[in-house]
């Protein structure tokens, strides 16, 4: 129980601090700002209780938030994310469903599987952020595109980052995780 604890927690410092120290720096003509910060999120077990989910959710938005100049948005976006996280998950669950100590990895879930779960999550997270952030629908379709092109990087990070830093093969996702 304590090294799961322990490997979320330098999953969560990890994840902070490339946002904060790289990505936050990222922006290619106004349109690019990759956020995957909310790895975090969709990477804890899928038996966290909803409760501490939507919490973490807070504190994660809250840290990122701290570290710009965003007003909360990202806590907001973050906490909105964790709240459909649960219904995602029930809406693209194998046949069997999960196991209590399945991680949420293409090693371990398929790649299918996981870009799929990532993209609806991400996708979710971005539209709440970017029309937050113009905060008007005049707008509505350059935010939309800006959310889906946002999306579509943060993806391709997520995936590189899971395949680069990530244990692959369910083998050692179950023995070491």
């Amino acid at each position: 129980m304590i090294v799961k604890i322990l490997a979320q927690l330098w999953r969560f410092i990890f994840l902070i601090g490339i946002q904060v120290v790289l990505l936050n720096h990222i922006q290619w003509s106004g349109y690019v700002n990759p956020y995957v910060y909310i790895l975090f999120i969709l990477m804890l077990p899928v038996e966290t209780p909803k409760w501490l989910l939507l919490i973490l959710a807070l504190c994660t938005g809250l840290v990122i938030d701290m570290f710009g100049t965003s007003g909360g948005i990202h806590a907001a976006c973050t906490v909105f994310m964790a709240f459909a996280r649960p219904g995602v998950l029930k809406l693209i669950a194998p046949r069997d469903g999960y196991d209590t100590d399945t991680r949420l990895t293409p090693g371990v879930m398929g790649f299918n599987w996981f870009i799929t779960y990532i993209s609806i999550m991400v996708l979710l997270h971005h539209l709440a952020y970017f029309y937050i952030e113009v905060f008007r629908f005049s707008e509505f379709f350059m935010t939309f595109f800006k959310a889906i092109i946002n999306s579509m990087i943060t993806v391709a990070l997520i995936v590189v980052g899971q395949y680069l830093f990530g244990r692959q093969g369910k083998r050692n996702e179950r023995i070491i995780g």
